[in-house]
Protein backbone atom coordinates (compact mmCIF):
# COMPACT_ATOMS: atom_id res chain seq x y z
CA UNK A 1 0.00 0.00 0.00
CA UNK A 2 1.28 3.19 -0.76
CA UNK A 3 -0.65 6.47 0.62
CA UNK A 4 -0.07 9.38 -1.09
CA UNK A 5 0.10 12.09 1.72
CA UNK A 6 -1.66 15.31 0.51
CA UNK A 7 -0.31 19.02 1.81
CA UNK A 8 -1.98 19.29 5.60
CA UNK A 9 -3.73 21.88 6.62
CA UNK A 10 -5.52 22.89 9.48
CA UNK A 11 -9.52 23.65 8.65
CA UNK A 12 -11.70 26.07 10.55
CA UNK A 13 -13.23 23.20 12.42
CA UNK A 14 -9.63 22.07 13.51
CA UNK A 15 -8.26 24.71 15.80
CA UNK A 16 -6.41 23.47 18.65
CA UNK A 17 -2.91 24.49 18.63
CA UNK A 18 0.56 21.75 16.95
CA UNK A 19 3.63 21.84 18.76
CA UNK A 20 6.80 21.10 17.43
CA UNK A 21 8.31 18.24 19.56
CA UNK A 22 12.88 18.52 19.98
CA UNK A 23 14.61 16.08 18.14
CA UNK A 24 13.77 12.34 20.19
CA UNK A 25 10.83 13.68 22.16
CA UNK A 26 7.02 13.56 20.57
CA UNK A 27 4.80 16.36 19.94
CA UNK A 28 1.75 16.55 21.97
CA UNK A 29 -1.28 15.49 20.72
CA UNK A 30 -4.77 15.50 20.73
CA UNK A 31 -6.99 12.95 22.20
CA UNK A 32 -7.99 12.06 18.82
CA UNK A 33 -7.13 8.52 17.50
CA UNK A 34 -6.01 6.86 14.55
CA UNK A 35 -6.03 2.88 15.81
CA UNK A 36 -4.52 1.00 13.48
CA UNK A 37 -5.05 -3.27 13.55
CA UNK A 38 -2.33 -5.43 11.99
CA UNK A 39 -2.21 -9.15 11.86
CA UNK A 40 -2.70 -11.13 9.38
CA UNK A 41 -6.37 -12.92 7.82
CA UNK A 42 -7.90 -15.28 10.62
CA UNK A 43 -6.34 -13.05 13.72
CA UNK A 44 -9.22 -11.24 14.99
CA UNK A 45 -8.01 -7.70 13.32
CA UNK A 46 -12.25 -6.78 12.60
CA UNK A 47 -13.07 -8.20 15.84
CA UNK A 48 -11.16 -6.29 17.57
CA UNK A 49 -11.84 -2.58 15.31
CA UNK A 50 -15.46 -3.55 15.59
CA UNK A 51 -15.02 -3.54 19.52
CA UNK A 52 -12.72 -0.88 19.52
CA UNK A 53 -15.09 1.76 17.31
CA UNK A 54 -17.84 0.89 19.73
CA UNK A 55 -15.86 1.50 22.92
CA UNK A 56 -13.68 4.31 21.80
CA UNK A 57 -17.16 6.14 19.52
CA UNK A 58 -14.76 5.82 16.71
CA UNK A 59 -15.56 5.16 12.88
CA UNK A 60 -14.59 1.71 11.49
CA UNK A 61 -13.46 1.30 8.24
CA UNK A 62 -12.91 -2.06 6.86
CA UNK A 63 -11.33 -2.05 3.52
CA UNK A 64 -12.32 -5.72 2.83
CA UNK A 65 -16.08 -4.72 3.71
CA UNK A 66 -15.99 -1.54 1.25
CA UNK A 67 -14.48 -4.34 -1.32
CA UNK A 68 -17.53 -6.38 -1.15
CA UNK A 69 -20.18 -3.28 -1.37
CA UNK A 70 -19.32 -2.24 -4.55
CA UNK A 71 -19.21 -5.51 -6.04
CA UNK A 72 -15.01 -6.31 -5.72
CA UNK A 73 -13.29 -8.75 -3.84
CA UNK A 74 -10.25 -8.72 -1.62
CA UNK A 75 -8.64 -10.23 -4.40
CA UNK A 76 -9.16 -7.23 -7.03
CA UNK A 77 -5.67 -5.69 -6.16
CA UNK A 78 -6.38 -2.04 -8.60
CA UNK A 79 -10.02 -1.95 -6.50
CA UNK A 80 -7.97 -2.83 -3.32
CA UNK A 81 -5.32 0.19 -4.02
CA UNK A 82 -7.97 2.66 -4.70
CA UNK A 83 -10.27 1.90 -1.91
CA UNK A 84 -6.88 1.95 0.32
CA UNK A 85 -6.51 5.48 -0.89
CA UNK A 86 -9.69 6.33 -0.82
CA UNK A 87 -10.48 4.63 3.19
CA UNK A 88 -7.62 6.23 3.94
CA UNK A 89 -8.31 10.26 2.91
CA UNK A 90 -11.67 10.31 4.40
CA UNK A 91 -10.09 8.92 7.31
CA UNK A 92 -8.07 11.97 7.14
CA UNK A 93 -11.01 14.23 7.02
CA UNK A 94 -12.49 12.23 9.94
CA UNK A 95 -9.40 12.95 12.16
CA UNK A 96 -9.00 16.87 11.69
CA UNK A 97 -12.98 16.83 12.73
CA UNK A 98 -11.37 15.63 16.41
CA UNK A 99 -13.43 12.01 15.79
CA UNK A 100 -10.88 9.10 15.75
CA UNK A 101 -10.65 6.44 13.47
CA UNK A 102 -10.25 2.91 13.78
CA UNK A 103 -8.87 1.44 10.68
CA UNK A 104 -8.79 -2.40 9.88
CA UNK A 105 -6.12 -2.91 6.75
CA UNK A 106 -3.84 -5.43 8.30
CA UNK A 107 -1.06 -3.45 7.01
CA UNK A 108 1.65 -6.60 6.82
CA UNK A 109 5.04 -4.42 5.54
CA UNK A 110 6.52 -2.18 8.50
CA UNK A 111 6.51 0.72 5.49
CA UNK A 112 2.95 0.95 5.72
CA UNK A 113 2.92 1.28 9.61
CA UNK A 114 5.38 3.98 9.59
CA UNK A 115 3.71 6.04 7.17
CA UNK A 116 0.16 6.28 8.42
CA UNK A 117 1.92 6.49 12.06
CA UNK A 118 3.54 9.96 10.62
CA UNK A 119 0.83 11.41 8.82
CA UNK A 120 -1.15 10.74 11.53
CA UNK A 121 1.35 12.63 13.67
CA UNK A 122 1.09 15.18 11.30
CA UNK A 123 -2.54 15.35 11.79
CA UNK A 124 -1.69 16.17 15.83
CA UNK A 125 -3.36 12.95 16.46
CA UNK A 126 -2.38 10.13 18.47
CA UNK A 127 -1.70 6.66 16.85
CA UNK A 128 -2.21 3.18 18.24
CA UNK A 129 -1.23 0.50 16.87
CA UNK A 130 -2.55 -2.99 17.64
CA UNK A 131 -1.19 -6.72 17.02
CA UNK A 132 -2.86 -9.63 16.57
CA UNK A 133 -1.62 -12.64 16.23
CA UNK A 134 -2.51 -16.32 16.58
CA UNK A 135 -0.72 -19.74 15.90
CA UNK A 136 -1.57 -20.58 11.99
CA UNK A 137 -3.85 -23.34 12.81
CA UNK A 138 -6.50 -21.54 14.68
CA UNK A 139 -6.09 -18.49 11.81
CA UNK A 140 -6.73 -21.26 9.37
CA UNK A 141 -9.91 -22.73 11.41
CA UNK A 142 -11.54 -19.25 11.52
CA UNK A 143 -10.34 -18.75 7.86
CA UNK A 144 -12.59 -21.88 7.13
CA UNK A 145 -15.50 -20.81 9.01
CA UNK A 146 -15.68 -17.59 7.13
CA UNK A 147 -15.21 -18.88 4.04
CA UNK A 148 -18.14 -20.90 4.22
CA UNK A 149 -20.31 -18.14 4.54
CA UNK A 150 -20.89 -14.99 2.02
CA UNK A 151 -19.74 -12.66 0.56
CA UNK A 152 -16.02 -15.10 1.33
CA UNK A 153 -17.82 -18.37 0.12
CA UNK A 154 -17.16 -16.91 -3.60
CA UNK A 155 -13.67 -16.11 -3.58
CA UNK A 156 -12.13 -17.87 -0.15
CA UNK A 157 -9.12 -17.75 1.02
CA UNK A 158 -7.22 -21.32 0.90
CA UNK A 159 -4.46 -22.70 2.87
CA UNK A 160 -1.94 -22.29 0.73
CA UNK A 161 -2.44 -18.39 0.41
CA UNK A 162 -2.33 -18.13 4.26
CA UNK A 163 1.11 -19.94 4.37
CA UNK A 164 2.53 -17.44 1.19
CA UNK A 165 1.27 -14.38 3.69
CA UNK A 166 2.58 -15.91 6.53
CA UNK A 167 6.05 -15.80 5.24
CA UNK A 168 5.76 -11.96 3.78
CA UNK A 169 4.17 -10.74 7.14
CA UNK A 170 6.35 -8.44 8.82
CA UNK A 171 5.56 -8.92 12.28
CA UNK A 172 6.39 -5.33 14.74
CA UNK A 173 9.07 -5.82 17.18
CA UNK A 174 9.42 -4.33 20.48
CA UNK A 175 10.98 -1.36 19.20
CA UNK A 176 8.21 -0.74 16.63
CA UNK A 177 5.38 -1.14 19.07
CA UNK A 178 7.09 1.92 21.69
CA UNK A 179 6.93 4.04 18.74
CA UNK A 180 3.21 4.22 19.18
CA UNK A 181 0.91 5.60 21.52
CA UNK A 182 0.04 3.12 24.49
CA UNK A 183 -4.08 2.96 25.18
CA UNK A 184 -6.17 3.26 27.96
CA UNK A 185 -7.22 -0.73 27.30
CA UNK A 186 -3.93 -2.19 27.05
CA UNK A 187 -1.54 -0.38 29.50
CA UNK A 188 1.03 -3.37 29.88
CA UNK A 189 1.30 -4.86 26.54
CA UNK A 190 -0.24 -5.39 22.89
CA UNK A 191 -3.39 -7.85 21.74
Amino acid sequence: MCLARPATQQSRSDARPRTRAAPGRLAAVSATRLILTCGLPGAGKTTLATRLAAERGAVRLTKDEWLWAIGSSPWDEPAREKVEQELWRLAQEILRLGVSVVLDFGLWARSERDELRAAARDLGVGVELHFLDAPVDERWRRIEARNSKPPWDRHPIGRADLDRWTGQFQAPDAAELGRFDASSDRPGGWE
